[in-house]
């Protein structure tokens, strides 16, 4: 029971931290920094679980998650492109309103006796297998996968060749507000109920898969995937003894954060970002 408890949390998690990290992938790819990947999973979280409560539709209530998502997406697009706000200053403020809003929405709007409406989980599962197959194929196969990828290793010379880099990364910034609104849904579905600061920062382990991933798809998935296993894994071992050892719950809690911050140190001088990221 334990080892199918440790297999569902791993899958789940690396559903949440796959479809987070991809939507980052085609933002970055296009060359839009976007740290901002924990306040649209965790806005749309909260309209998802509002919208989703009130209406009793878990359909309606998704599609307003992912919107809520992809206007914070739009938002670090207009930011970024038209005036020019520092990508990691926008990205920044898109969290902490996140933070501000979903926290107000939840004590003032969310009823604990409403009960929760949403889609079944293997919906999400679904919707990682195919972001996964179609992103690869998008750019290696697709134009338009081809034509972000040229805007984000060199925008001027996008534009020679008759490519609009504000059009390119505007469907690239919603395709990211799509995936990180999955991602957001998925974890509040899985959770029950909406509660404070309930992404609890995976939106950051996710832009780190995408780092040490490379910007590639299978890379990115295969990222994901590790880093899953150390947040089953702190969630299996929390108040089991090890090696005869009782080690504290705040140690497992942030062991997922820890993998990350040796991860990064140690591998990611061996990736290399996309050229034109952080340009106009």
């Amino acid at each position: 029971m334990g080892d199918l408890s440790f297999v569902t949390n791993w899958g789940m998690f690396t559903a949440i931290l796959g479809l987070a990290a991809l939507g980052g992938m085609f933002s970055e790819r296009s060359g839009i920094v976007n740290i901002a990947l924990e306040g649209k999973m965790l806005m749309a979280a909260c309209i998802t679980a509002l919208v989703g409560g009130v209406s009793g539709s878990p359909i309606l209530g998704l599609s307003a998650g992912l919107a809520s998502a992809v206007l914070l997406s739009l938002s670090h697009w207009a930011l970024t492109q038209f005036y020019q706000v520092d990508h990691i200053v926008s990205g920044m403020g898109i969290n902490l309103f996140a933070y501000g809003a979903t926290n107000f929405i939840a004590l003032t709007f969310i009823k604990p006796e409403v009960p929760n409406q949403f889609l079944p989980i293997p919906f999400y599962f679904g919707c990682l297998a195919l972001s996964i197959g179609a992103s690869w194929f998008m750019f290696s196969r697709m134009r338009a996968g081809l034509r972000l990828l040229a805007v984000g290793e060199n925008p001027d010379k996008a534009r020679t060749t008759g490519i609009e880099p504000l059009q390119v990364r505007l469907w690239a910034l919603v395709l990211a507000g799509i995936l990180c609104g999955l991602s957001g849904s998925l974890i509040v579905t899985n959770s029950g109920s909406f509660g404070d600061n309930l992404t609890a920062g995976r939106g950051f382990i996710a832009l780190a898969a995408l780092i040490l991933g490379g910007w590639r798809p299978l890379s990115v998935a295969l990222a994901c995937l590790a880093f899953a296993a150390f947040e089953a894994a702190q969630i299996q071992f929390q108040g089991a003894p090890v090696l005869g050892y009782q080690l504290p719950a705040a140690f497992w809690k942030s062991l997922p954060f820890l993998i990350t911050l040796i991860a990064m140190a140690g591998l990611v001088g061996r990736t290399k970002a996309p050229s034109g990221l952080g340009k106009i």
